[in-house]
């Protein structure tokens, strides 16, 4: 017994000791912009796609600020923590970073300054980034219009505010270090594979979270984000419509498939930003995606068979949403929206992307996009969209009735607040 209480504690002192170290990190030098003048432009652009696929003017650019300049408030359950500005101004920004600094960010989640980066920032999956794709971020990222702003201070839990606890975090879930492309049979999958876990770092999103904000397993398996639900990547190929990898494709860098809806709340933005990346990496990440799933799990999903539909359900989705939505709308025909039967918001287990959709709409965030709905929050009571929802999960989705539904709207309005 002694022999192990020993052993247990020379293990804490050895995790403590290595914690320590991790969290007192030295000060890089400062450097000028002219440090990064007079780039190749290919090295430019191809920087370009890096940040596009990996998202970052999704976080770090607030509704009514410049791109990049951050100020993103990113909500947690440890508190509220607002994007940084990553434009190359030399005051509030970047602009005063080395790459050695920016790859050492990258890498172990560490500021040119020494202070160690919260997580919602995704360093334990940008840490498998190459070299070189870390390098053309850089460049493109210093090759911007400096932008003066300083974003507000986080509103955290009182411990939380002291940064080197972040130290016994990393060393739980980060692994630190490049992850190269492989030689394998098929490396258009092997480039997915990179892609999806390194830039893409789609497992924050769809993976759920542990009580101190680890990926819990399985990866992928899904996650919530802001009140949405993340579906399980693994598990596209098991729903009333399978994906295939060409409709994946056509989703992420379009925001829309015809056999199966529209992207919504936080994946808007995602797909927005996919359509600025190549087509090659696209088709990537979606043919490593189908190539993840797994066998389909039974449905936890429960039915309330022999609740009456409320009429007044399909009065509202007539008078509302039946000119965009019905199957002999205008706009469904003109611009070959999908059919509501097809959506996975409709056909979920849950009903909480629907409900965000009715309140929040789907804003026309960029030109090339032809993705809109209007919101409903301040026209329809609780009770009318529960209704309506409803109606269109059961008489149009031909799915058994969600339980539940007011206070899952009730949730969500409360989300919705600033």
């Amino acid at each position: 017994m002694k022999t192990k209480f020993a052993s247990l504690i020379i293990v804490v002192v050895i995790c403590a000791t290595a914690a320590l170290i991790w969290a007192w990190q030295p000060v890089i030098s400062a450097v000028g912009r002219a440090a990064t003048s007079g780039q190749d432009p290919q090295l430019i652009l191809r920087g370009q796609h890096i940040v596009a696929l990996g998202d970052c003017m999704v976080c770090h650019t607030s509704k009514a600020g410049e791109p990049y300049a951050g100020g993103l408030p990113l909500r947690t359950p440890f508190g509220t923590i607002y994007t940084t500005n990553i434009t190359p101004d030399p005051d509030t920004g970047i602009g005063s970073w080395s790459l050695e600094a920016f790859k050492r960010a990258i890498r172990y989640g560490v500021s040119r300054d020494g202070h160690l980066l919260y997580p919602a920032f995704p360093y334990i999956h940008y840490t498998q980034m190459s070299d070189t794709d870390i390098e053309a971020a850089y460049h493109y990222l210093m090759s911007r219009t400096p932008v003066s702003y300083m974003p507000p201070d986080n509103e955290l839990l009182l411990p939380l505010r002291f940064r080197p606890l972040l130290a016994f975090w990393n060393l739980l879930y980060l692994r630190p270090g490049e992850r190269p492309i492989t030689p394998a049979a098929d490396q258009q999958i092997e480039r997915g594979r990179y892609l999806v876990n390194s830039l893409g770092h789609c497992a924050s999103c769809h993976s759920a979270l542990n009580v101190i904000g680890g990926e819990a397993k399985p990866a992928l398996g899904g996650g919530s984000v802001d009140a949405w639900e993340a579906p399980a990547l693994t598990a596209l190929a098991h729903g009333r419509t399978p994906w295939t990898a060409e409709q994946l494709e056509t989703y992420l860098r379009s925001g829309i498939s015809a056999q199966h809806g529209a992207a919504k709340g936080p994946m808007r933005p995602v797909t927005d930003r996919l359509a600025d990346a190549s087509q090659a990496d696209v088709a990537a990440i979606a043919k490593y995606v189908m190539s993840i799933q797994v066998a389909a799990a039974p449905s936890q999903q429960q039915t309330a068979s022999g609740q009456p539909l409320p009429q007044q359900g399909a009065v509202l989705f007539a008078a509302a949403c039946a000119s965009c939505h019905s199957a002999s709308a205008p706009m469904s025909m003109a611009a070959r929206r999908p059919s509501l039967t097809l959506s996975r918001s409709v056909t979920a287990d849950t009903p909480v992307n629907l409900i965000q959709t009715v309140l929040g709409g789907v804003p026309w965030t960029v030109p090339h996009s032809g993705i809109y709905m209007p919101p409903f929050a301040d026209v329809l009571t609780d009770e009318q969209i529960a209704s309506v929802a409803q109606f269109v999960r059961v008489d149009i989705g031909k799915r058994p009735p969600w339980l539940n539904l007011p206070q899952n709207i009730t949730y969500a309005r409360k989300e919705m607040l600033p």
